[in-house]
Order: structure tokens, then C-alpha cells, then sequence
């Protein structure tokens, strides 16, 4: 089974592509609204598309602005600066999505990607 993503406006396109390979359906910002537009918007339409948010972006990682609780899913990749890191954080995030292929794993939680762990918030 695949999972639906969409993509914010900082996914790298390696990220984007590794998703679609691995039989994942993935939303690109840029298709559905302006990219800038504000983290309030991005992620509403995340929730309207029935996806999981997946970014770079620190500020989806806050669980108190952000509270996992309210969302269908947030993968906050944490490159840290070190864009050398994206393929390993995508080979966490792939095998984890292996593991748990349906959607309704993901509501409610944010995972931390990193590149030797994935930490779930709630």
C-alpha cells in the first residue's frame, strides 16, 4: 500500500523521487499553492489533501505550535545542515514506511527523521 505525502516547498527534488520509486503518491507544493506561502497554509493543505507533511522546515518539528495530535502526519526530515545526510534519512524514513504502509499510523504523530533513528512525537 502507498502513502500519500505532500511535499513542502524546502523537499528536495532526490526526496521527492526516492518517495515516487518507492510506489508513494507526493504532492508537490507548487502544484496546489504559492510557495511561500505561510507554514498555517502548507500544512492545511496537507490535511485537505489527506496527506502527511513531509519537510525540512524546523518550524513543523514544534509540537507545541504544530501539536501532532491535530495532524494526519508530519515527517520533519532533520538534515541539520548536512544535505550530505538526505539519502540516509530517506532510507530510514523508507524502511519505516515499509514497516507501517497505512496512513492511519501516521495521524497524530511527528517523526523526527534522523539518520540512525526515527524518534515518534505525539
Amino acid at each position: 500500500m502507498s502513502l500519500r505525502f505532500f511535499a513542502d516547498h524546502c523537499v528536495p527534488a532526490l526526496v521527492i523521487r526516492l518517495l515516487r520509486d518507492n510506489g508513494h503518491e507526493v504532492f508537490v507544493i507548487k502544484e496546489h499553492i504559492p510557495t511561500d506561502s505561510r507554514d498555517s497554509a502548507v500544512i492545511a493543505k496537507a490535511q485537505e489533501l489527506d496527506a502527511v507533511l513531509v519537510s525540512l522546515d524546523g518550524d513543523f518539528s514544534d509540537i507545541v505550535t504544530y501539536p501532532p495530535a491535530a495532524y494526519r502526519g508530519i515527517v520533519s526530515l532533520q538534515v541539520r545542515n548536512h544535505p550530505e545526510s538526505i539519502r540516509a534519512l530517506m532510507n530510514r524514513l523508507l524502511a519505516y514506511c515499509s514497516i507501517y504502509p497505512e496512513i492511519s499510523h501516521y495521524r497524530g504523530k511527528l517523526l523526527l527523521v534522523e539518520v540512525h533513528r526515527i524518534r515518534v512525537r505525539r
